[in-house]
């Protein structure tokens, strides 16, 4: 009920009774929704915050404030200057009125959607919105008059005792509810809600409570009361509240953003071991490079010159007879020499794939390890920062900056991956934005992107990290239909670009190879 008018009406008087003759000297913004002003009476100094979002409106009144340098914007100059004569709560709404001694005045709409600032020089002139998108609001007249306590508009020949009272909103509805409203007659819900508004507009006390999960500020004792506040102080109420709401939304929202990141790893971590683990079986149930070669070399004697195929006797198999195709612009020596280099491959591939899906297991198995330990952690956001950087699940910074690189951009894990767009780019990436400390990988022996995983001090770059830049090295190049592509691995320091060579033709001194099969494992989050 902080925007609610039965708070309004007990917030107005409140603040003309503390601002009268303040003047104001301040009046900007530092953030999308947020109007500033500050106030002072010559000696003492006041601030006032209004949350112009639709995902929380709020008046906040913080007890000091500090202007950052940057990103800071004045507005409405014509306010500045101007001494404020009282505060006004508009009829059954959630319209707060200030005016000031010149008749100029400034409208805070405090809805929970469209909410807006709406400042008149004088009575008569135009409307400055700060939200100038909603441009109905300049039809929004001043309020002249104190609110009057009878129900607003047609509601007040409603036949049902609630709807006669809208500005009531949820928490007096839920309110008279608890309290045997919808079984009542229709006389007991008259008087039950005439009780209510006595009870609204000369409230016992301020509650801050919490409701379905969410905090509120109420005038009735509602939901889990945490805290009681004297009704005599709605501006104490209010500095109260607001911090604590704002807080624990935003503990709500990165609490949500951790736990799907973590589900999120936790489905692509079991999702890469289960093929890793479907490939190997195929390696292990189907017959291997080596075998074919070594039938080759067996029967020899029995293979003509230039032959396309020979049928032999495969001594693996319990001697059953089985057909070799062959290459007939090759010896059968050849043939056989390629089965062997591709068998090595085979049993690297074999070690890779058992190493990955033990790895991503692990992975998987932390992640889900970290998810039961979240609900156990305190509804504190300054420890769920804490418990995130002990676990290196930092949220994603600079994603504004990464906007504006001229190359793909990734994150994973809190390493930034970037990835050149063509052989011009490729320079750029390499030869100018890539630190000697930073990850170069590129497909072997082909064409195509250069990817960089950028160097975090003191960290190691994790090898699911290493494995996906890989993967997106293999994906943007011209290996990107092969089932397996070997890709390099150096650091930036080892790549050097040697005079007169094409755009993007780099040497590399040193190199690991892993072999990764070509793909964007970031596709599914939009990357």
């Amino acid at each position: 009920m902080h925007t609610n008018y039965y708070f309004l009406r007990q917030l107005a008087p409140a603040l003309t009774q503390q601002l009268a003759g303040y003047r104001v000297v301040a009046c900007f913004s530092q953030e999308k929704d947020e109007l500033v002003l500050g106030l002072t009476n010559g000696t003492a100094e006041f601030w006032l915050k209004a949350q112009l979002s639709a995902t929380f409106t709020a008046l906040a009144l913080p007890e000091t404030f500090h202007r950052a340098r940057a990103n800071s914007v004045d507005l409405l100059p014509d306010l500045l200057g101007q001494q404020l004569r009282d505060v006004t709560a508009a009829p059954h709404d959630r319209v707060l009125q200030l005016r000031f001694e010149s008749g100029a005045t400034l409208l805070l709409k405090l809805y929970s959607s469209r909410p807006n600032a709406v400042f008149r020089h004088r009575p008569e002139g135009p409307a400055e919105l700060f939200h100038q998108r909603y441009t109905t609001d300049a039809d929004l007249q001043p309020v002249f008059t104190a609110a009057a306590d009878q129900p607003a508009g047609s509601a007040a020949t409603a036949p049902h005792p609630l709807k006669r009272y809208p500005a009531l909103a949820d928490l007096p509805a839920r309110y008279l509810r608890a309290h045997g409203y919808d079984q009542a007659t229709t006389a007991q819900q008259e008087q039950l809600v005439q009780q209510v508004l006595r009870q609204l507009e000369n409230p016992v006390a301020f509650y801050l409570t919490t409701l379905e999960g969410r905090t509120r500020l109420s005038l009735l004792p509602l939901g889990e009361i945490e805290r009681e506040l004297p009704a005599t102080d709605p501006i104490a109420a209010l500095r109260a509240f607001v911090p604590l709401a704002l807080s624990r939304r935003a503990h709500e929202l990165e609490l949500r953003q951790l736990r799907q990141t973590l589900e999120r790893r936790a489905e692509e971590a079991s999702t890469s071991a289960s093929m890793a683990h479907r490939r190997l079986y195929a390696l292990e149930h189907t017959v291997g490079y080596r075998q074919t070669a070594d039938l080759i070399m067996a029967h020899l004697s029995q293979i003509p010159a230039g032959a396309s195929s020979v049928e032999v006797v495969d001594f693996y198999q319990d001697n059953q007879p089985r057909t070799i195709k062959l290459k007939p612009s090759e010896t059968p020596q050849r043939t056989a020499q390629n089965l062997y280099r591709k068998a090595k491959n085979q049993q690297l591939e074999t070690r890779q794939l058992s190493e990955r899906a033990e790895r991503r297991e692990a992975e998987a198995f932390w992640c889900l390890e970290r998810l039961e330990e979240l609900p156990l952690l305190p509804p504190d956001l300054k420890t769920l920062r804490a418990w995130r950087k002990q676990h290196q699940l930092e949220p994603e910074t600079k994603a504004k900056a990464a906007t504006e690189l001229p190359f793909k951009v990734f994150e994973d894990s809190g390493f930034t991956i970037l990835v050149g767009r063509n052989a011009q780019n490729n320079d750029l990436l390499t030869q100018r934005y890539a630190h000697k400390d930073d990850l170069w990988l590129h497909a072997k022996d082909v064409s195509g992107s250069h990817v960089v995983i950028r160097h975090r001090a003191g960290l190691p770059v994790p090898e699911p990290v290493v494995e996906r830049a890989a993967q997106l090295a293999a994906w943007y190049s011209r290996r990107q239909n092969d089932s397996l592509c070997p890709v390099t691995v150096t650091p930036k320091k080892f790549v050097r670009k040697p005079k007169g060579a094409l755009p993007g033709q780099v040497l590399v001194e040193r190199e690991k190879v892993v072999l990764v099969v070509p793909l964007n494992p970031f596709e599914r989050n939009g990357g």
